[in-house]
């Protein structure tokens, strides 16, 4: 399962430029948890958490965690244009076809 704290959910969410109601919508999170959790007013359970963590790496959020270079943070793999260009492309389906890579 993945943790991360409230800080780190409210920096992804602001460098990933993605709204409470944005993340409540797309992760089935309702945004006054979200809220809460990054207000530091209540701790949802972990699967809750896992979920939020899971949908801001998908907008390009990389949680980092502490080491002996510093403590936790939050970093952006992507903007949020590329990330949605990657997501598009991901979700674009249709056939697979065969190829000759490998042979």
């Amino acid at each position: 399962m993945m943790t991360i704290t409230a800080a780190q959910c409210r920096a992804a969410r602001a460098l990933a430029d993605i709204s409470r109601e944005m993340l409540s919508e797309t992760t089935g999170v309702d945004e006054d948890v979200i809220r809460a959790f990054e207000k530091k007013l209540a701790e949802p359970d972990a699967e809750i958490i896992t979920r939020l963590g899971h949908q801001l790496e998908a907008y390009g959020a990389v949680f980092v965690p502490e080491d002996a270079h510093g403590g936790i943070g939050v970093r952006l793999r992507f903007t949020r244009s590329e990330a949605k260009r990657v997501a598009n492309l991901e979700n674009e389906g249709g056939p697979v076809g065969d190829d000759d890579i490998g042979d």
